[in-house]
């Protein structure tokens, strides 16, 4: 490993404030003589555990308590947990923002859901070009990922060259041709690399990830065998997935379309740049397609993770204003599983199964490669750099300990390898590097327009309940027939004057009784058996009626008796 660094009496203090410890939240901090810059600002998706959240980003006190010493931040890609946090920061801290071109329009497209897009700061680096900020000067160096214009950082400071691989995999056959620039990597190396700061999320897996060109492959062979109308369910921002889908549906003669806002917007974004590309015609409006299994056409749709409001969803319910499922139909899940997101998952494809529907998975069929380097590639990166020092990045504890693993098979000393977590900071001197007492350091969690510390959440749902009250519906239901025994009985607090028997508000209560009645009837037999199913259409259109007809928003919890 090199030992080349320069002499000198400055230190470096690198400070990871979120991504180390949970897979996600990704936010990195360098600092040297008293200018700080960031490295990517990311959010984390909630999972069964954080009731009522919708989005989670790193505690950014300290970044706040040293605004004035907070130079830039540069993004790595445009995944939104490494952007997602960014309009929160830039409320508290006005600095320019540094990224790719694909990076940055998605990031344009985040403001624009603040008003923020014509208060950023926004820089455009292309691979190969550097921009600097105080002492630091930032390389752009080309890696393959899932998501198109992804960049590894080359950070040269005072004592050295910092290496933050970003998300990375090191794809031979991309589908843009864009390969990882590990000639440039390797010349780093040769050079000198003070410390590596390298993506772990797939530490675990062994080998190395298979090329997005072999998802290509297994989605033509498929649409040449399957008749009919084909949904495929993926990340929006995956646009190489979004273009061999699109491919793949003009080589079998089935028309495609795009379903979903943001699969909407990154289509339309992308192809205005230049990176989707197809024939004119290959793709139509899905208002085109007739609403019909036996229609020759591929729908491109988000929900792959089962998010409730997502396009997907909306189908499987049967709310979705073009598509409904039925029998005939074939859904893939182009996409790995996200942790926490199993149980969404899976309630999904039962509903699509409920109509009817054949539903292909990654689990069954390879129509989804990760994005992330396996144990061969993260090798490959640290034989390429040869850091001093080596921090694992991006991952849980598991993940990072494992990474830390191979890089001292690779003969890095145990010394000179730092396992952190969020809030630890690492200095590193000409000749030494140690950890330091941590900052402040956790998670904010954001419900809706509202921002929380952990602390508060209780004090929110409190002030939710105060505010609209709560409207319990029992419903009782034989789950072999899907016959109503019970209910819906109505339950009401701090919601109508009157409470069970309703008083002067008893014919509204007759009235969501009917609505719930018709949400109940609105569902298939089989529907009506998966008591999710039932909590989620009467919760969605008790209040949606609510909202519409009386202008309040109190929590309504269905209860559904098994019987």
């Amino acid at each position: 490993m090199s030992e080349t660094i320069s002499a000198t009496n400055k230190t470096l203090t690198l400070t990871p404030l979120g991504g180390l410890g949970e897979v996600g939240m990704n936010l990195m901090v360098l600092e040297t003589e008293g200018t700080m810059i960031v490295v990517d600002c990311g959010v984390l998706f909630p999972d069964a555990d954080m009731p009522g959240v919708d989005l989670v980003f790193p505690d950014l006190t300290y970044l706040i308590e040293n605004r004035e010493r907070v130079a830039a931040v540069f993004l790595t890609h445009g995944h939104e947990d490494h952007i997602g946090a960014l309009p929160f920061l830039l409320r508290e801290i006005d600095v320019p923002v540094y990224g790719t071109p694909m990076t940055l329009a998605l990031v344009r497209k985040r403001l624009e859901e603040f008003n923020m897009e014509q208060l950023a700061r926004l820089n455009t680096v292309r691979v190969g070009e550097s921009a600097s900020a105080g002492p630091f000067s930032v390389e752009y160096i080309r890696v393959t990922h899932s998501i198109i214009d992804a960049a590894a950082l080359a950070i040269t400071t005072p004592l050295g060259v910092v290496i933050h691989t970003g998300d990375f995999k090191i794809d031979p056959t991309p589908v843009d041709g864009e390969t990882t620039n590990w000639e440039r990597l390797k010349e780093l190396g040769d050079q000198g690399v003070l410390a590596l700061l390298s993506d772990s999320t797939n530490a675990e897996t062994p080998g190395h990830t298979k090329s997005e060109t072999e998802v290509g492959k297994s989605l033509r062979k498929l649409f040449a065998e399957i008749p009919g109308r084909i949904l495929v369910a993926t990340f929006s921002s995956n646009i190489h997935r979004v273009q061999q889908v699109i491919d793949a549906a003009h080589q079998a003669g089935k028309k495609a379309a795009v379903v979903g806002r943001s699969m909407e917007q990154n289509a339309h974004t992308t192809r205005e740049m230049g990176f989707l590309k197809y024939p004119e015609g290959a793709v139509v409006p899905i208002t085109d397609l007739a609403d019909d299994p036996r229609t020759e056409a591929v729908i491109v749709t988000t929900g792959s993770q089962g998010e409730p409001m997502s396009a997907l969803s909306r189908m499987a319910l049967g709310e979705h204003r073009n598509v409904s499922i039925q029998k005939g139909d074939t859904v893939m899940l182009s996409s790995r599983v996200i942790p926490g997101n199993e149980l969404s998952i899976g309630r999904v494809i039962n509903m699509l199964h409920r109509h009817g529907a054949d539903v292909i998975h990654a689990r069954v069929s390879e129509i989804h490669v990760s994005g992330h380097a396996a144990r061969e590639e993260q090798q490959k990166m640290l034989e390429w750099t040869r850091p001093r020092y080596f921090m694992p990045v991006h991952g849980e504890l598991r993940h990072l300990i494992n990474h830390r693993k191979l890089a001292q098979e690779l003969g890095i000393p145990p010394e000179r390898i730092f396992v952190m977590e969020d809030g630890d900071q690492l200095r590193i001197s000409a000749d030494k590097a140690e950890k330091l007492d941590p900052v402040t350091a956790g998670r904010t969690f954001v419900d809706g327009n509202q921002i929380h510390d952990a602390g508060t959440m209780i004090l929110r749902d409190r002030q939710n309940l105060s505010e609209g009250g709560i409207l319990v519906v029992v419903i009782g239901l034989d789950l072999h027939s899907g016959k109503l025994l019970l209910g819906p009985e109505l339950l009401n607090r701090g919601f109508l004057k009157g409470g069970e028997d309703g008083g002067e508000n008893a014919p509204l209560l007759d009235e969501l009784r009917q609505v719930a009645v018709a949400a109940l009837n609105s569902l298939d037999r089989d529907a009506r058996s998966d008591p999710e199913v039932v909590r989620v259409r009467v919760r969605n259109r008790m209040r949606k009626h609510i909202e519409r007809t009386m202008r309040q928003r109190p929590i309504v919890m269905p209860m559904i008796l098994e019987m």
